[in-house]
């Protein structure tokens, strides 16, 4: 039989809510973390095999909050005693006048980033040959790069909440969040009610289905369905390619906004893949697709010289995304009727996964606090998106 009063109920037990339930949890709060489907579902935003981890951001609010989930990814391994985060360096590269990637350098300048910025020969060299790019091309190397395992590390974080005292509770689908004198009450889909002083609503994908429900509020987010596709390492250059040699995490700016990772999941494949998707219901999700296929294949004949089979990916995994129209993550309360007694952590756009450390930090001293001192949450408010109506 699970208590019914918490001090907080998070909604959502991907890797944002789970690193909250932690985050509360180690702060000595009374924590309960509700989940939808089974614990470690592949529906959502937070499964599967690799994410990249990087500094080099356009925008300049973010390198702060990279730099500490650096150091907090680190602390949670070492609670939990197996690691999530493989180093590697981190290489950007594009056309020497992209705007984005000449944002990516002049934030390096602006926060003392330690970084390379090579031509296409230096890159052919840096690298061994295994990366060439066109000749008004050029590449960004920095240090601050690698891979965190991202069923693994949901679980850690699951685990280290569980260890602090939390209670997790899966196949539960909450339907309304009702205000209390006291607080919250969350009711679900089983009839179980709950009551918390505060509630968290970190849902993904299904944030504007929750929120239409218990407020009347639309935020601009869309779900997109997103792939990660796998490509075959041509016979005796696999070791090229592995995590902990040379190779880096990488991303490629340009028409299409290609990533990815070295060898680490699955022997002799690499991971090369394109930011972006279709629009879908995540409720009916339409298994569609890998979108810019043809520029992906080109893309990876063009940069990897052969070595790699650019005529199909031999791995395709489906992932969700919640995208904001600037990219940037929704970090605030609800507000309303309800006041600073929800706070929101949605919208991360395909990009937050590798700060999710420090994001459950920032929602759990909203909890606690009604403040945060991590980051200017001005970038994050849900104000901008009114602010930007044509109404």
């Amino acid at each position: 039989m699970v208590d019914s009063q918490f001090d907080v109920i998070i909604i959502g037990a991907g890797v944002m809510g789970s690193s909250t339930a932690y985050q509360a949890a180690k702060r000595g709060l009374k924590t309960l973390l509700l989940e939808q489907f089974d614990f470690l579902h592949h529906r959502g935003s937070s499964h599967g095999e690799s994410r990249t981890i990087r500094t080099t951001y356009l925008q300049p609010h973010y390198y702060p909050l990279v730099i500490q989930s650096f150091k907090l990814w680190k602390e949670a391994q070492a609670q939990v005693g197996y690691e999530v985060y493989f180093k590697a360096q981190h290489l950007d590269m594009g056309q020497f006048n992209d705007p984005t990637l000449r944002a990516v350098i002049e934030n390096c300048h602006k926060h003392n980033i330690p970084h390379q910025l090579l031509n296409d020969q230096q890159v052919a060299e840096k690298f061994a040959g295994k990366i060439n790019l066109p000749e008004n091309w050029v590449g960004l190397t920095t240090e601050h790069g690698g891979i965190l395992k991202p069923t693994k590390a949901v679980a850690m974080f699951q685990t280290l909440a569980y260890k602090n005292g939390a209670v997790l509770k899966d196949n539960t689908k909450v339907t309304d969040i009702k205000n209390d004198n006291a607080g919250v009450v969350v009711l679900t889909a089983s009839g179980e009610t709950f009551r918390g002083k505060k509630c968290v609503v970190t849902v993904g994908a299904w944030a504007n289905k929750l929120l239409k429900r218990i407020s009347g509020v639309e935020i601009p987010i869309q779900p997109i369905e997103t792939h990660v596709c796998y490509w075959r390492i041509k016979q005796g250059h696999e070791g090229k390619f592995v995590i902990g040699g040379d190779f880096p995490t990488f991303a490629s700016f340009g028409k299409v906004y290609v990533y990815g990772t070295p060898t680490l999941e699955f022997p002799g494949l690499i991971k090369v893949a394109v930011h972006g998707g279709r629009v879908c219901d995540p409720d009916k999700r339409p298994w569609g697709s890998v979108v810019m296929m043809n520029e992906l294949k080109e893309w990876i004949e063009g940069r990897f010289g052969g070595i790699v089979d650019s005529s199909e990916p031999v791995v395709k995994q489906s992932c969700m995304y919640s995208m904001t129209p600037d990219e940037d993550f929704v970090i605030d309360f609800l507000g309303g009727e309800f006041g600073k007694n929800v706070v929101l952590g949605i919208g991360f756009s395909g990009h937050g996964f590798k700060m999710a450390p420090v994001i459950g930090k920032i929602l759990s001293e909203l909890v606690v606090d009604g403040e945060t001192n991590e980051v200017d949450l001005k970038h994050f408010r849900i104000g901008r998106f009114q602010m930007a109506s044509k109404i």
